[in-house]
């Protein structure tokens, strides 16, 4: 069958590969990927049979044996996604889950051997994450989200202000002192936080639990955070939100990820010029600060939620200043 060098064109019209549904049911059921997850495997897997259909000239990806892709199948599907612009590191992805799939179809026997295990990942540039300067932070707490009494407001519009102050200065808080991700501090709930020890229990990726101490400072703020809250529902009328997400929005429901970004957004904007401002510049400036002040790389990497080292080690670039000025004060011969 003569094969086709151009590009493939943009289509929905070829039915999906008989054998990916099992394989995303068998991810989400079985070794617990998140919804989002899955849905880019589907996506990246998808536009691989597309492209594998239009090189081969076929209609159906159905009629593409997996057992038939070569390792030059799979480069030329790499060239053409660099063609068409994309980063390494998102090619880098889109193989993870070819691989991923052919693994799965390796177990369970549909074919002899994986043959995308045979090439070799693009290598691509970490970038350095950005991430607050301890002065910064300090005058982020300090200086930016200090709660003061309301003046010259009713007494519910006055608690609804402090509600919100609070509720942004407990969220940044526990961003901060535990390092969390969007999607764990959005789905934190009251049961996984205990304020008596001083620590929660945090889904991460995968559904991979880790427990994260609570710092002075974040426990504090949670506590301060729940006494307005019950306050604010108590003048409502409807007691305490029935949601059992810690954090909330004045009307009582779970807060959000795109509330999230604007309340970081609106807070660093005050403290910061970096580009990006958003909830993961807390998450780097946790990790950043704890390495730079002595915690060794894997215990930061447990506490993140890293499943291994290698990810972690991008913030060893961050921390080479502090290390090389420690050298350089203590070693003799430096």
């Amino acid at each position: 069958m003569q094969k086709n060098r151009g590009n493939p064109p943009a289509t929905e019209a070829i039915a999906a590969y008989r054998g990916l549904q099992a394989f995303l049911d068998y991810m989400r059921g079985q070794r617990m990927y998140s919804v989002h997850t899955c849905k880019a495997y589907h996506k990246d897997l998808k536009q691989f049979y597309d492209f594998l259909a239009y090189h081969y000239e076929t209609k159906e990806r159905s009629d593409i044996d997996p057992g038939s892709v070569t390792v030059l199948d799979i480069r030329l599907f790499l060239g053409y996604l660099l063609r068409e612009g994309l980063q390494p590191k998102s090619i880098a992805r889109k193989l993870a889950a070819i691989k991923s799939f052919y693994s799965y179809l390796l177990e369970t026997g549909a074919i002899k051997v994986s043959i995308p295990a045979q090439v070799s990942t693009p290598r691509f540039s970490k970038n350095v994450p950005g991430f607050l300067t301890e002065g910064q932070t300090k005058s982020l707490f300090e200086e930016i989200l200090v709660l003061s009494p309301p003046s010259g407001l009713r007494k519910k519009d006055a608690l609804e202000e402090q509600f919100t102050l609070s509720r942004d200065r407990a969220l940044l808080e526990v961003l901060y002192g535990c390092g969390l991700r969007i999607s764990e501090v959005v789905g934190l709930e009251h049961e996984q936080v205990n304020l008596e020890q001083g620590f929660m229990r945090i889904t991460g990726k995968g559904n991979k639990q880790r427990i994260m101490p609570l710092g002075t400072h974040a426990t504090e703020a949670l506590k301060k955070y729940f006494e307005v809250k019950r306050n604010l529902f108590r003048i409502k009328n409807s007691g305490e939100p029935v949601t059992a997400y810690v954090f909330v929005t004045k009307k009582g429901t779970g807060i959000y990820p795109v509330l999230v970004q604007r309340v970081t957004k609106k807070y660093l904007s005050a403290v910061t010029e970096l580009k990006y401002k958003n909830p993961h510049v807390l998450r780097h400036s946790f990790a950043t600060h704890m390495l730079n002040n002595g915690a060794d790389l894997k215990s930061v990497s447990e506490m993140l939620g890293h499943t291994n080292l290698t990810t972690t080690e991008i913030y060893t670039h961050v921390t080479f200043g502090r290390v090389k000025e420690v050298y350089e004060k203590a070693h003799p011969r430096a």
